[in-house]
């Protein structure tokens, strides 16, 4: 079998993009015979296994079609006890390889996922698309692929999705991970600093993770600049060149030195709600945007930006796509015993929201299973390059909504935005939808940094200012069915407590102590439970009800 490595090497670099990011010049038609085709293939592989027949309530479909009228849909809660308890034996193929992602705290704390040697082999060549994306500048051009490129390690272990997607593309481009010891490190502060100072003397091409990551690294290498001792260097030669070229760079620009200034950056891979916040920060740090790419733990990667740094475009060779248009979505949120009905995806619609389904190829397991996920289909195609597929963005978790009456589906990104917006300089937050003077707001839970003084009333007015700005660009219904909520409410539904220094540090501390998974160490920044705001110091409040009719929840 011919990988992206041996055509790299033979220098066949047209054949390494056609095997790699061919798939963005498939028609829908023929981005929908691959995911058909593959699916009757999978399809046959579940009859044939105890698990499969298990998660397909023993229907034996034999199109497409009867798959999705007789397979119902699914949630991690029906792999168990066999995914939990690692049973093989039940399986479509043989096990290469267990990835894990977090899982429910007090119902199962990690979620164990088995993939394939075909899978991966699959994987492989997307994981190394994404790559070339990050890297091009332009269909075709590869001319920035080569061996023993230095690049960051700033994501979780191989057993995890976002360290596997590393794993193979090294394995594909056989880049050199930098520090090049992180075998032997166990802290991850402790792996970026090494990284760093490893890269001072070889280089640094690039690196992928988060971009709130990205940011907050090269925001703490801009403050230590100016604490580089130079004469450390001298017998570093390559470090104490990079360095003085830096700081004339910076010099000359007239501010701090910026990551950028030592290093020339290749290509930086993004990922998760923040990536379009950070984006821009994450540029103007390291001179060059995140690209972003949607996956998981249990299907792969999905989608992909391209090169114009757009819309993501689907992955036809991983997973089977279904969506579940928002009003469905609703319709379950109000009975659970509800099945979704589901279009694919030469049936959605531009700007229209969809909770995602997918089924893994390559004798997976995930079987019309809902990873959680709310997507957005920004348009049907992309015009600018030409790709006949429909694109999409990373709207929410489909949990990660805060419903406040007149006030809109707020999301984990607008939320964000709007404390970015109005310039809060903070560790960290959480936010969820409580009651006071029995009305509902937004409390958001805030612990500012570097000595921010202002009240929490002048935070909340500004954060609620953005917000309003915000739903110009969203178009998240901030007023509602009940007019401008400061008139209807009698107050702005936004309020702010400051959590006290350290508070978020000390919650991940005492979830390390507690052996907490590495998915599970920082609280979620929408829908905190009572325990994890315990944790954080903040005192029991009353929290408002789920809207229990339709009325109800279609007003909000």
């Amino acid at each position: 079998m011919t990988r992206p490595i041996d055509l790299l090497r033979q220098g066949k670099k047209e054949e390494l993009w056609q095997m790699c990011c061919g798939f963005i010049d498939l028609s829908l038609e023929q981005f929908m015979s691959v995911q058909k085709r593959l699916l009757l293939e999978q399809i046959k592989l579940l009859k044939n296994c105890e698990l499969g027949r298990k998660m397909m309530r023993s229907a034996m479909p034999e199109t497409v079609e009867e798959f999705r009228e007789q397979v119902p849909l699914t949630t991690y809660g029906d792999y168990l006890p066999e995914l939990a308890e690692k049973r093989e034996d039940l399986l479509p193929t043989k096990v290469a390889k267990w990835v894990r992602t977090s899982g429910h705290t007090g119902e199962y704390d990690v979620k164990w996922i088995p993939v394939s040697q075909e899978f991966l082999d699959e994987y492989e060549k997307v994981a190394t698309g994404v790559f070339l994306f990050t890297s091009c500048d332009g269909r075709g051009d590869t001319s920035k692929a080569k061996e023993h490129l230095k690049v960051l390690y700033t994501v979780g272990p191989p057993e995890y999705g976002s360290g596997l997607a590393v794993q193979l593309t090294q394995k594909a481009i056989n880049y050199d991970l930098l520090p090049s010891n992180s075998d032997e490190i166990t802290s991850f502060r402790e792996l970026i600093q090494a990284g760093f100072k490893e890269a001072l003397y070889s280089g640094l091409d690039g690196f992928g993770g988060l971009s709130s990551v990205l940011v907050a690294v090269g925001e703490q290498l801009q403050q230590q600049s100016g604490k580089i001792k130079i004469i450390s260097l001298l017998s570093h030669p390559n470090a104490l060149f990079r360095v003085a070229k830096g700081l004339i760079k910076s010099k000359l620009a007239r501010r701090s030195m910026l990551p950028k200034d030592l290093w020339s950056i290749k290509f930086i891979g993004g990922g998760g709600a923040d990536c379009a916040i950070f984006g821009k920060r994450v540029k103007e740090l390291w001179g060059r945007y995140p690209l972003e790419a949607y996956g998981g733990s249990e299907g792969g990667m999905c989608a992909t930006q391209t090169w114009d740094y757009e819309g993501m475009t689907f992955v036809p060779s991983l997973n089977f796509f279904e969506f579940i248009p928002e009003r469905e979505w609703f319709k379950w949120q109000l009975d659970h015993s509800y099945q979704p009905k589901t279009v694919l995806l030469d049936e959605v619609e531009a700007g229209k929201v969809y909770e995602i389904v997918i089924t893994n190829f390559h004798g997976g397991i995930m079987t019309r299973y809902r990873p959680g996920d709310l997507i957005k289909i920004s348009s049907v195609r992309n015009e600018k390059l030409n790709i006949d597929i429909p694109q999409m963005i990373f709207h929410s978790r489909a949990d990660d909504l805060i419903d406040i009456t007149g006030f809109g589906h707020l999301t984990e990104r607008i939320i964000w935005e709007a404390i970015e917006g109005a310039g809060i300089p903070y560790a960290d937050w959480t936010a969820r939808k409580e009651v006071k003077d029995g009305k509902p707001i937004l409390h958001l839970y805030l612990e500012p940094k570097n000595d921010f003084i202002a009240s929490e009333q002048a935070v909340a007015t500004a954060i609620y200012d953005e917000l309003i700005k915000l739903d110009s660009v969203y178009h998240y219904n901030i007023y509602g069915a009940y007019g401008d909520p400061e008139t209807v409410l009698g107050l702005k539904p936004v309020e702010v407590s400051f959590l006290p220094q350290g508070a978020f540090i000390r919650y991940i501390t005492e979830r390390q102590a507690a052996g907490a998974a590495l998915g599970h160490l920082k609280p979620s920044h929408i829908n905190p439970s009572e325990t994890v705001l315990s944790l954080l110091g903040v005192p029991k409040v009353e929290v408002e009800a789920v809207p229990t009719t339709e009325a109800e929840r279609t007003a909000v």
